[in-house]
Parts: structure tokens; C-alpha cells; sequence
């Protein structure tokens, strides 16, 4: 005997579907993320954030006894602002001075403390605008 396919299974797919396609685009508009600012902007904010720029030796310490510690300068020309970082946690492979990172943590006693594991490095080649004669 065949069984009949209940309309009702069909109903809570669709349903259930229908709430994560919700939630999906609410988590994209909304951005749910924590902002995005670079040293020179970090006095004054409280909570969480996302914390972008180049690193400035000497690094010093170790990221898993203790944190690693070094500083973090806006991302630009000229630009001076910096802040003391400390960090632990797994450290990405292209890390060192000069390079762009990105960590989200807060500032606590004039320290950026970041969250463990949170650290992601840039190559600052990647996003430069391309130079005539540039091969792709």
C-alpha cells in the first residue's frame, strides 16, 4: 500500500524555511556586528568593537601565557594615533609590524584588550588600488 504524503510535513518545511530566510535578512540589514573604527577613534567608547589599523613594534609577550602586547596605528599616511594592544589567542601566521590587522575587544585602563582568537591579518597589497602596468 503507498502512504500518502501529509500536506502538514509540507506546511512546517515551508514555515520553517520562511523563518530562517527571515532571520537571514534581518541579520544582514540589521548588521548585528560590532562597529568597525580605527585607534584614533576609539576614545569615549564603551562595549565591544572592532578594531582595525597596523601594528607598531616592538611586539613583546606571549599570546598564550600572559597576551602579546604591541601597539595599533590608524591605517594611513601620516597618521599617529595609536593604542596599546593586548592580546591572546591563536596568532595568525602573517602577523608582525607593519602589517594591517583587524581584533575586536574593548578598552579597558587606556589598553585595548581583544578577545581571544579574534585577530585577523590583512595584506595591505590586496586592497591598494592597482598602479598602471599592474598585471591581474
Amino acid at each position: 500500500m503507498a502512504r500518502k504524503a501529509s500536506p502538514a510535513r509540507l506546511v512546517i518545511a515551508l514555515l520553517v524555511a520562511a523563518v530562517l530566510a527571515v532571520f537571514l535578512l534581518y541579520s544582514s540589514i540589521a548588521g548585528g556586528g560590532n562597529p568597525s573604527i580605527q585607534p584614533s577613534e576609539l576614545a569615549g567608547r564603551t562595549g565591544t568593537v572592532q578594531l582595525a589599523g597596523v601594528v607598531v613594534g616592538p611586539v613583546r609577550g606571549d599570546a598564550h601565557a600572559g597576551g602579546l602586547r604591541f601597539a595599533l596605528r590608524d591605517i594611513g599616511a601620516g597618521k599617529t594615533a595609536s593604542v596599546p594592544v593586548r592580546y591572546t589567542g591563536s596568532v595568525p601566521d602573517l602577523f608582525k609590524a607593519g602589517r594591517h590587522i583587524v581584533v575586536d575587544g574593548r578598552l579597558r585602563d587606556g589598553v585595548f584588550v581583544a578577545e581571544p582568537g579574534s585577530m585577523i591579518t590583512k595584506c595591505p597589497s590586496k586592497y591598494a588600488p592597482k598602479r598602471s602596468g599592474d598585471s591581474a
